[in-house]
């Protein structure tokens, strides 16, 4: 066998590893792992590769490559011995390596192998619900939630004289109706992705029912209660506002201060604060601010439950409340969650033209309402009041 004819069996051993390369990559990205068959015929091909390297090497030490080109041919056996791609062949660290003779220059090259795959899907970021895991929840049959609440209480009991006329209190109630809103949200996949990657088909089913709780936390906070809005915590008649100046408040520390005298006005007047709410930004700069504090000034501790706590009342940063906003309140007396229907993730080819194109629409929605039956068992408004 000469130089030339080795080169030649050569090549088209690479040849077929290259196409066998191709096969296991397909059969990993199918099935999680190459066919044991594949395997072993790219194995017999590396073998024979090595063989035909062996022989080559054994041509240029015999001087047998010459035939007829004289000093070109030797030259080019001594460079394909010599390049660091036969070096790397030689030494195990390489399946595969690949010369070039141009103009009597060899050019060595690694062919890449298969990646290795690695199993699942890397997800994006899934935020603690916070409010919802907080305030209490029951279950719903209906559309609506109707409950009555007292609106105003004038507590006129006082003492009286023997034979006089006593003192009349009021009471006023009103009745109070909230609907039951709908959260959802759809995508669109291909059925080939649904049927090739159920890994990934899975993991957009998760996402999309996280994204219908993440954006109910913001309705609970935040929710402006016009339909379809969930009337949440922050709209007006579900909290009682403050009140209080930055005069009221001083200079030093006036959030701190502010936190409280909220603490003290629900004591005082028969709720006792159990969380204040804030916004994580608005909660990490009343940690910066704690941090100039002296030492026991301020009372900062953990609960049962892991939340940071000031003055023994639970800290819930919740991004349902809007920056530079407060609540502080007993909020197991005041609001209740009412889940008229879980996350339900639906698919179905039918919706347009999806029949025609491949596709199944992916559908998530969720069902539920809020009612504050106390407002004035909490306590809000601005963080840093004018």
């Amino acid at each position: 066998m000469t130089i030339e004819a080795a080169l030649k069996q050569m090549d088209g051993i690479e040849n077929s590893m290259s196409q066998f390369h191709e096969k296991v990559s397909a059969e990993i990205a199918t099935n999680g792992k190459a066919r044991i068959e594949t395997q072993n015929v790219l194995d017999k091909l590396g073998e024979q590769q090595r063989e035909v390297a062996d022989r080559m090497l054994a041509l240029e030490q015999k001087g047998m490559g010459n035939t007829g080109g004289g000093d070109a041919v030797a030259s080019m056996g001594k460079q394909f011995t010599g390049s660091g791609a036969y070096e790397n062949f030689q030494a195990g660290n390489t399946q595969k390596a690949r010369f070039e003779v141009q103009n009597n220059t060899v050019v060595g090259s690694d062919v890449t192998v298969a990646p290795d795959r690695k199993p699942g899907v890397v997800g994006g970021a899934f935020a603690p619900l916070t409010l919802e895991d907080f305030l209490p929840a029951l279950p719903t049959t209906s559309n609506a939630i109707e409950f009555t609440r007292e609106l105003a209480f004038t507590n006129a009991a006082a003492e009286t004289a023997e034979a006089g006329a006593k003192p009349e209190s009021a009471v006023t109630f009103e009745l109070e109706t909230m609907p039951i809103s709908t959260v959802a949200h759809w995508v669109k996949i291909s059925r080939q992705l649904a049927s090739d990657a159920p890994a990934l088909a899975a993991y957009i089913n998760m996402r999309m029912a996280y994204g219908v709780d993440r954006r109910v936390e913001t309705q609970l906070g935040a929710g402006n209660g016009t339909t379809p809005n969930i009337s949440g915590l922050l709209d007006t008649g579900n909290y009682t506002a403050h009140g209080y100046t930055a005069a009221n408040l001083g200079a030093t520390l006036p959030k701190l201060v502010l936190i409280r005298k909220l603490i003290a006005d629900l004591m005082v007047i028969g709720y006792p604060a159990d969380a204040i709410l804030l916004n994580p930004a608005d909660w990490a700069t009343v940690e910066i601010e704690l941090l100039t504090t002296t030492a026991n000034q301020v009372r900062v501790g953990v609960n049962a439950q892991g939340n940071t706590t000031l003055w023994g009342v639970a800290i819930i940063q919740a991004v349902g409340i809007t920056a530079d906003t407060l609540l502080v309140g007993s909020f197991g007396q005041a609001a209740t969650i009412h889940n008229r229907e879980g996350v339900i993730v639906e698919l179905s080819e039918s919706d347009s033209d999806n029949f025609t194109k491949n596709l199944i629409t992916v559908r998530a929605e969720r069902r539920l309402a809020l009612t504050v039956d106390r407002p004035a068992a909490i306590l809000g408004g601005d963080l840093t009041p004018a």
